[in-house]
């Protein structure tokens, strides 16, 4: 039972955490820890590990890692400026910052930063890291009230926002499908791919190393998060299930040597990091992971429709 609830809200890692207290998770379903916001923010954040420090590291090009070991944060170094990509959650801004630092830059040479999506755990510190540096804010438009209004306007949480949302911030550039952001020598394209957020969005780059070039992509919107409606009278907004299938289609058209995400265990960035001495950036290229994961999001979302659509009540006369 407890392996079957664990997995099928945020997968095994939080499976140890859980049976440390089993007395108390086998009293848990999966209906009750999807109402109970800040029971769910608190397992994930000790069970995948969101706050615990990981040592920033140069992946490939111009491209970094600044984040925790849990949670995905990117830094591009151009000639230019940097661009950070994702932050944490609300209190990873000062870890970011030091991060940055060990790596030789100045945080205040933050020029741009852009994400994922808006939840807290991945845009946490945007507004911690603007006042830092006063870097320009660039978010996919459906997302851009969640941003400016620290969680208010997020179709699922935001009756919860105190809880699941962070300091707001000014976003300076709405960004729309297909729309670059380039600074220096680097260019990312952004596509909205909503779902997970109406915003989620996957950026798509080049990327030198050496003597090779490679395509590198930071995937989004393809999963859901315990209690999400996707089907029936009440989804939770209007054409949601049509968005993930969209969103899972054109993640699949995409083709990419290196990819990372706003989750380090969705990439294995552990196990990669490990062998990264004796493979060098090599490491990093992975598109039969890439295949693996798309498709493990597909199935699980269309698992989940049926879960949703065998549990909705018959309506009387309906044939």
């Amino acid at each position: 039972m407890i392996r079957t609830l664990i997995t099928a809200l945020l997968g095994a890692a939080l499976l140890l955490l859980l049976q440390s207290v089993v007395p108390y998770a086998r009293n848990l379903t999966n209906g009750y820890l999807a109402k109970d916001n800040e029971l769910f923010l608190s397992l994930a954040t000790k069970g995948l590990h969101w706050r615990e420090p990981h040592k920033p590291f140069h992946i490939a090009g111009m491209l970094h890692f600044v984040g925790t070991q849990g949670l995905g944060a990117y830094l591009f170094a151009t000639r230019e400026g940097l661009i950070l990509l994702n932050t944490g959650d609300p209190t990873s801004g000062p870890q970011i910052e030091d991060s940055i630092k060990q790596l030789g830059f100045d945080p205040k040479n933050l020029k741009v930063m852009i994400n994922n999506h808006a939840h807290s755990d991945h845009a946490g510190a945007f507004a911690y890291l603007k006042k830092l540096s006063g870097a320009q804010l660039a978010i996919m438009e459906p997302d851009v009230a969640m941003i400016e209004d620290g969680g208010k306007s997020d179709f699922h949480y935001g009756h919860d926002w105190e809880i699941m949302g962070q300091e707001p911030a000014k976003v300076d550039r709405v960004l729309h499908n297909g729309d670059r952001v380039t600074l220096g020598e680097v260019s990312l394209t952004a596509y909205n791919t909503p779902g997970h957020t109406r915003g989620s969005t996957t950026w798509v780059t080049q990327i030198a190393e050496g003597s090779r070039n490679y395509l590198v992509v930071f995937p989004d919107g393809a999963g859901f998060n315990p209690g999400y409606r996707l089907v029936g009278d009440q989804p939770d907004y209007p054409d949601i299930a049509d968005d993930y299938r969209r969103t899972h289609h054109f993640l699949e058209m995409l083709k990419p040597d290196m990819w990372f995400a706003q989750h380090t265990e969705y990439f294995d960035m552990a196990g990669k990091y490990a062998h990264m001495a004796e493979e060098g950036s090599a490491v990093w290229i992975d598109p039969e992971g890439y295949r693996r994961f798309i498709a493990q999001k597909k199935r699980a979302f269309e698992d989940e429709i049926d879960r949703q659509f065998t549990s909705q009540p018959i309506k009387q006369g309906t044939p």
